[in-house]
């Protein structure tokens, strides 16, 4: 693997950090498909387990604010994880400054 394909950092904004090298679109996708299996099987029937799904959206909203409070205290900056995310920086900031990462100055 090239060093072009393992680093998805811009070099010019994130001087001195390498990031990791992980299989994180073939995990996101794996978590995908438990998702929507998860449907299937409630669709086919299993209303009880119907809260459970729903609670899966907050479990995401939290997870999404654990790795931008991780990404902060890694020394990235809004505008590189509001880029990932498709949002302004101001969005991402308004968001998640409330983690103990966004105690710095933004």
């Amino acid at each position: 693997m090239n060093a072009r394909a393992r680093s998805r950092v811009n070099a010019t904004l994130t001087t001195g950090r390498t990031p990791r090298v992980v299989e994180n679109s073939e995990f996101a996708a794996f978590g995908r498909r438990v998702i929507r299996a998860a449907g299937r099987r409630i669709a086919a029937g299993d209303v009880e387990a119907l809260p459970d799904l729903a609670a899966l959206s907050a479990d995401l909203d939290a997870a999404i604010g654990d790795a931008v409070t991780g990404l902060r205290a890694a020394g990235y900056s809004w505008g590189e994880i509001a880029s990932r995310l498709g949002v302004s920086r101001q969005a991402a900031h308004q968001r998640w400054a409330s983690g103990p990462a966004s105690r710095e100055v933004a």
